[in-house]
C-alpha cells in the first residue's frame, strides 16, 4: 500500500470514529463508580434507525457498553429478532427513566451481543432499504393513493419491514399490502407518523443555516402555537415562523419560559391610561429593558417610551380619578420624512 493511500485510509477511519461519537449522548456518569455496584441498573437504552430509541431489560446481566451492537426481542410480535446499538447504560438510564412510568415486566429483553453473521445480515438489509423505499413509492403512486412513504426500516432478521408514511386522510391498505408482499416477500407493517417526525427522519438545513433540531438532538416534540410568537413580540409571518415540515418551528419554544417570567411584572397590554391630552394605549413593549411604548388614540404616529414602574403608578392613579399628567416628550418617535444634503463640496 502506498504511503498516500495509508494516510487517506487513516483519515477516513478517523472521520468515521468522529461521526460515530456524534451519534451518542455524553455519558457523564461513565467514569463515576456507583456505590451500589452490586446492584447495577438492568435497563438499558438501545438506538435503532433514525434515532428511534427504546428501553430494554438486560435480564442476563450481559456486560454492555455504549456502542455495542446487540440482538433484542422485536417490538411487535414474538417471532424473530431485532438489532440495535447500545445508547445508554447504568445510572444515566435511571435518570432518564425517573420521569417515565416504566414497568420492567412489560419491557422487551436483550438476547445477546450480536454475532458476526447477524451483523452482516443487518448491514446488508440497511443497504437494501433505499431501493425498497423507491419501489414502495412507485407502487403507491400506481395505485393512486394519497400518501407519502418517507422511510423503510427492516427488522434485524429481515422477516419484517416497517413502512413509515404521512397522509392527511385515511388510507385503504388492502391492495397496497398485497403488492408489497408480492414484490418484497416479507411481512409488512404500515406505521403513520406526523409531519414533524417525517422531517426528523429525512433531515435538512433550517433557515438558521444549521441542521434541523429534530434530526440531530431534539427527540421530544412539544406543541407550538402562535401564542409563543406573540409573547416574544414576533410578527405573525407564517412563512418565517414555519419550518420544513410546514409546522411552526420548534425553536419558538426555546426562550418562551424566559419571556413568560419577564412578562409577569408587566401590566395588562390592553390597559389604557388617561392623560390631560386624551387616552393612550400600548403599542409596543420591550421586555428586557422593562419599557412600554404608548401613543394617543387620536395621534397614533407619535409613540412615547415609559418605564413599567411609571405605567403602574399612572394606572393606580387612574383607578381613583383620571390623571391630568401629560406623557413625557423626551423619548418620542415621530413619523418624519428623511432629507439628504450634498456634502461633496
Amino acid at each position: 500500500m502506498n504511503k498516500s493511500c495509508y494516510d487517506c485510509l487513516h483519515k477516513c477511519k478517523k472521520k468515521e470514529k468522529l461521526f460515530q461519537k456524534k451519534q451518542y449522548a455524553l455519558d457523564w456518569l461513565a467514569n463515576i463508580q456507583s456505590p451500589f455496584e452490586y446492584q447495577k441498573y438492568d435497563i438499558i437504552e438501545i438506538k435503532f434507525k433514525n434515532d428511534r430509541k427504546e428501553f430494554f431489560l438486560n435480564q442476563e446481566k450481559i456486560p454492555l457498553s455504549q456502542g455495542d451492537i446487540v440482538t433484542v426481542e422485536p417490538k411487535s410480535g414474538n417471532t424473530g429478532y431485532d438489532i440495535g446499538v447500545v445508547y445508554l447504560t447504568g445510572e444515566l438510564v435511571k435518570l432518564q427513566t425517573r420521569n417515565k412510568i416504566i414497568n420492567s415486566n412489560t419491557l422487551k429483553k436483550v438476547y445477546r451481543k450480536s454475532t458476526y453473521k447477524e451483523i452482516n445480515i443487518w448491514k446488508f438489509l440497511k443497504k437494501k432499504e433505499p431501493s425498497t423505499l423507491l419501489k414502495a413509492k412507485k407502487i403507491a403512486k400506481n395505485l393512486n393513493l394519497y400518501m407519502k412513504i418517507c422511510d423503510v426500516e427492516y427488522q434485524g432478521d429481515g422477516e419484517k419491514a416497517i413502512f413509515y408514511y404521512t397522509a392527511e386522510n385515511r388510507i385503504d391498505f388492502r391492495k397496497l399490502i398485497k403488492e408489497f408482499s408480492l414484490h418484497f416477500h416479507i411481512r409488512i407493517e404500515m406505521r403513520q407518523i406526523g409531519y414533524r417526525q417525517e422531517a426528523a427522519k429525512i433531515g435538512g438545513i433550517g433557515s438558521c443555516g444549521r441542521e434541523l433540531c429534530c434530526s440531530t438532538w431534539l427527540k421530544t416534540f412539544k406543541s407550538v402555537t402562535t401564542n409563543s410568537a406573540r409573547y416574544q413580540q414576533l410578527s405573525i409571518n407564517i412563512q418565517k415562523l414555519t419550518g420544513q415540515c410546514s409546522k411552526l418551528k420548534c425553536c419558538l419554544n426555546y426562550e418562551l419560559d424566559a419571556y413568560l417570567d419577564a412578562i409577569k411584572n408587566f401590566p395588562d397590554f390592553n390597559s389604557k391610561i388617561h392623560t390631560e391630552k386624551g387616552i393612550a394605549k400600548c403599542m409596543k413593549i420591550d421586555i428586557f429593558k422593562k419599557e412600554m411604548w404608548f401613543s394617543y388614540i387620536k395621534r397614533p404616529n407619535t409613540w412615547f417610551k415609559i418605564k413599567v414602574k411609571k405605567i403602574k403608578e399612572i394606572l393606580e392613579k387612574n383607578k381613583i380619578t383620571p390623571s391630568l399628567e401629560e406623557l413625557s416628550t423626551i423619548n418620542t418617535i415621530q413619523k418624519t420624512e428623511l432629507t439628504f444634503k450634498d456634502l461633496s463640496i
